[in-house]
């Protein structure tokens, strides 16, 4: 087994890589190695030579993620245009895991697939498959017909619905696989219909979110009990943004990092912020609601990496699955 500067490759494998240009919060140290693989094959060899012991990390577009300060061990991979591709025919979308959630509704859309609650989800498609992303009532796990990945040995795999297991943001992908693409279903639409409800849902959204700020989307899960395919069962209808302005925390801030005077459940880096004032005012907030209500607010956001110094051991190396959106 190699290390990942002794495999060949038809990609690009970029050592001490910066990776606060690639999130949306604009914070974080370096990965380790950055690779963005050329294509599948490309991507299935690099797999197949990694030494096991390297940890891997798959990165979609940076969109709902803090890279803590001190970066990331062992292999960060990006896919880029590679799997970026997308096919339609009849009701069916095939859709590359790096194509963005927005392109693929609108393609969609315009050839009569009503996929539009994608419209106003940031991030990708393999993310939207990896998070079961939803939006206006529908998730991922409605118009999954079959997802494709790489394993953490190399090896192409076809996952059903049923092997990812789905839930409230989550699913069980396990840990170093890539998604390369899915396949997803949505019902027939009018083209112009789809068009005007997918604008509708930007003007809703533009109106009540900070969208021109930098943020990552929702800080954390609205925490209301939720059936396997994420949606409300009706244990309690509790929105984290309530909870936070309860505690009287709408606007507040840490450093660079504050939660949105517009939406509280946005957290956005004013400028200046560091991943550790953004974990730390999350972190706070999580403690204050606590205290204030008895109800533990579980992070939405995925944080990962290393810190540069003053977090605890237990926290910086908590499980990636428990830092999911």
């Amino acid at each position: 087994m190699a290390q990942p500067q002794e495999i060949e490759i038809r990609g690009a494998l970029t050592p001490g890589r910066d990776l606060s240009r690639l999130t949306w919060l604009r914070v974080g140290g370096p990965a380790e190695y950055l690779f963005q693989p050329a294509d599948l094959e490309d991507l299935q060899h690099f797999l197949a030579e990694l030494d096991a012991e390297v940890p891997v990390f798959v990165m979609g577009v940076g969109s709902n993620l803090i890279v803590r300060d001190g970066g990331i061990r062992g292999v960060v991979i990006r896919l880029g245009r590679g799997f970026n591709s997308m096919q339609i025919e009849g009701n069916r979308v095939t859709a590359g895991a790096a194509c963005p959630d927005s392109h693929v509704a609108r393609k969609a859309a315009d050839a009569g697939v009503d996929l539009t609650f994608l419209r106003t989800i940031p991030g990708s498609i393999g993310g939207a498959v990896r998070m079961n992303a939803g939006c206006y009532g529908s998730y991922l796990a409605d118009v999954l017909v079959e997802a494709h990945a790489v394993t953490r040995e190399g090896r192409a795999v076809v996952l059903s619905p049923e092997d990812l297991e789905f839930a409230y943001r989550h699913s069980a992908l396990p840990e170093g696989w890539v998604l390369t693409h899915a396949v997803l279903e949505g019902p027939a639409g009018e083209p112009e219909a789809l068009n005007d409800r997918m604008q509708a849902q930007l003007d809703q959204r533009d109106a009540s979110q900070p969208v021109k700020d930098r943020s990552a989307g929702s800080t954390f899960r609205n925490p209301a009990g939720f059936s396997s395919t994420g949606r409300a069962d009706d244990v309690h209808d509790l929105k984290a943004w309530k909870l936070i302005d309860e505690a009287g925390l709408r606007g507040f801030s840490i450093g660079g990092a504050q939660m949105s005077e517009k939406h509280s459940n946005f957290m956005i880096n004013t400028g200046a912020a560091t991943a550790r004032d953004l974990e730390d005012l999350g972190e706070e907030v999580r403690k204050r609601v606590f205290k204030n209500r008895g109800i533990e607010l579980h992070w939405e956001i995925m944080r990962v990496g290393d810190p540069l110094s003053g977090l605890d051991s237990e926290q910086a190396a908590q499980d990636p699955a428990e830092k999911t959106r």
